[in-house]
Parts: structure tokens; C-alpha cells; sequence
């Protein structure tokens, strides 16, 4: 079976970006207001993880604003290129108007409905793949800080509400002094092979049929990521698998995660799905893929995720049928 090393990964869309995080300027609060004052610095605004993207041509930008046209929120430094500072700002999109379904902002976008050049609201997992390194990778980094800040208010010790410092990378409690970073929850995302180079795809319950992926869980405290991948298949389908294999990582900042991509190899084949955690788990030969998604019966997660990725490099090549 062809290894791990000899293969390489397709592109990870969600891991790109050409910002320095200039982590050293983020304490620096002359240099922020400085820079905020500045009317070349872009400001991206960020709203329950959605923003403002619009189509020209066929390309896809983050729209960007300069501090004086960006609404007030808090403000979080992404860093600078080529001199130019880039924030995020957590606030409503400037110019349309929000909806609120059980309780969340839902903002209905589709580019080719768009006329060119208008401004609409799109997320990652729209429009990820459609931007270009720069504006995915500043998407990427807001939404992941946006989530974070938002569920992260209150001191965990006492209570009380916490002090955005350090350029949105620290919340401080004014009470007891204590700071608080903004963390990641890694998860371990496998495909799984056995001696006949078959691919095991599955699907939660919570999915409707057809809708397969590769299996993927969290990696729990005092655990290597090795370990994860052994377990979380044992747990998830009933077979053990040896030899995980690294290779590549990607954010997804769903609420938090990074995902850490690996194959992994079946010592056994025979399938028990926890009822819990998986619906169906089935093996698909290259063939048996090949023609599921040809007919319509099986849907992969779309290019933007690792999953994808990590499919399409067991396959070969680039496959159809998106979620």
C-alpha cells in the first residue's frame, strides 16, 4: 500500500493567508491607535461569523473598510502586510439588515444571484475556497477570534466581565487580574483504509442520507494525537487501525477547532457503528465511489474541507458530488 509520505495532500483552503500576525505590536497601544488612525489601514467586519464579500468576474474579495467608514464593535488586530495594519471588527454588516431566527443572524447570500460588484454576506463555508490567500486567511483568523470572544465575556474564576487587551488576543479580569487567551480544541479527522485500499466513509445521525464523510473526533486531555485517531475509530465503527499517518492540519473555526488530518490503516474490517455517533459506515473501493457519486446516492463534504481533501488524495484525483 502506498504510503502516507508518498502522497501529497490537495490544497487546504482554509489554511492559506499572507498576513503577519505582528504578535509583537499587539501590547503596543500608541502603535494600535496609530494605527487605527490610519486611514490605509482595512478593517474586515465580522457578524456570527459572516461578512461582506463581493464578485468580480469570476474572483470573489472580502470587502474591506478604512477605520472611519467601520462601524463601532470590538476590535481585533489581524496584523499588517506591505505596511497596511488589517483589523476585524465584531459589529452588524454594514448596509443590510439582520434576521433573527431562533435566535441567530441568518443572512441569505448566493454569488450568482448577485449582481457584480454589489456587496453580500457570505461565510466560510460559502465563500472559503472562493477568496483569494489573503482575505481567506483574514476570514479564517476573525471568525475563529469572533467565536471566541463571544462565548468568552465573564471570568471563569469570578464572574465578572472581562477587558479586550492586547489587540483582541486577552481578556483580562479586572477583579482578579486574570488573563485568558483565545484557544483552539484540536480534532483528529482519519481515513481510514484496509489491505484492499478501500475507503471507509460514514455519517452521523444528525446527517441526512447520502451525505457520507470520513470519521474525526476530539482529542481528549493527556492524549497523543496518534492515540485519538486509534480510539476515536474504535469508539465510532468497532475496527482497530495502526500506523497513523500525519498529513496536514487545517482551522476550523466552527466553533474552534483545528483539524489534524491523518490516514490511519484497518487491522479489522467488520463495521459496528456506535448508534450514537454514526447512522451507516460503509467500505467503498475507487470503482464503488466512482459510481455512487455518479448516480447521486452519495454526497462528499465540500472542497473547503480537509475531508475532502484527504478523500481526494486516497482517490487520486478531484471528485464531484458537494454537499
Amino acid at each position: 500500500m502506498e504510503t502516507a509520505e508518498e502522497q501529497l495532500i490537495g490544497p487546504l483552503l482554509l489554511a492559506r493567508g499572507t498576513i503577519d500576525r505582528s504578535s509583537a505590536l499587539r501590547a503596543n497601544e500608541r502603535w494600535l491607535e496609530r494605527a487605527w488612525a490610519d486611514p490605509a489601514t482595512k478593517v474586515l467586519v465580522i457578524d456570527d461569523g459572516h461578512t461582506l464579500v463581493r464578485r468580480s468576474g469570476d474572483e470573489v474579495h472580502a470587502v474591506l473598510f478604512p477605520p472611519a467608514e467601520a462601524p463601532a464593535g470590538e476590535r481585533y488586530l489581524l496584523g499588517v502586510e506591505d505596511g497596511v495594519a488589517y483589523f476585524a471588527v465584531a459589529a452588524p454588516l454594514p448596509g443590510l439588515p439582520r434576521s433573527e431566527v431562533n435566535g441567530r443572524v441568518t443572512i441569505p447570500m448566493s454569488l450568482r444571484d448577485t449582481p457584480e460588484g454589489d456587496p453580500v454576506a457570505a461565510g466560510l463555508r460559502q465563500v472559503g475556497g472562493l477568496l483569494g490567500d489573503r482575505d481567506a486567511g483574514l476570514l479564517v483568523y476573525a471568525v475563529a477570534l469572533e467565536a471566541w470572544h463571544a462565548t468568552h465575556e465573564f471570568c471563569p474564576r469570578c464572574g465578572t466581565r472581562t477587558v479586550v487587551q492586547a489587540g483582541g488576543h486577552i481578556r483580562v479580569c479586572p477583579h482578579d487580574s486574570s488573563q485568558h487567551f483565545p484557544r483552539v480544541d484540536p480534532a483528529v479527522i482519519m481515513l481510514v483504509r484496509d489491505e484492499a485500499d478501500r475507503c471507509l466513509l460514514a455519517r452521523g445521525p444528525q446527517w441526512p442520507e447520502g451525505r457520507l464523510s470520513i470519521l474525526a473526533g476530539f482529542v481528549e486531555p493527556g492524549e497523543s494525537l496518534e492515540a485519538a485517531v486509534v480510539r476515536e475509530v474504535a469508539e465510532e465503527v468497532g475496527i482497530a487501525v495502526t500506523n497513523p499517518r500525519y498529513l496536514g492540519s487545517q482551522p476550523w473555526p466552527f466553533p474552534r477547532s483545528l483539524m489534524l488530518g491523518f490516514f490511519a490503516e484497518a487491522v479489522t474490517t467488520t463495521l459496528t457503528p456506535d448508534a450514537e455517533e454514526i447512522a451507516e459506515a460503509h467500505w467503498f473501493s475507487r470503482e464503488e465511489l466512482t459510481r455512487a457519486l455518479e448516480s447521486g446516492e452519495l454526497r462528499l463534504p465540500p472542497p473547503v474541507s480537509i475531508a475532502r481533501r484527504l478523500i481526494e488524495t486516497w482517490y487520486g484525483g478531484e471528485l464531484t458530488g458537494d454537499w
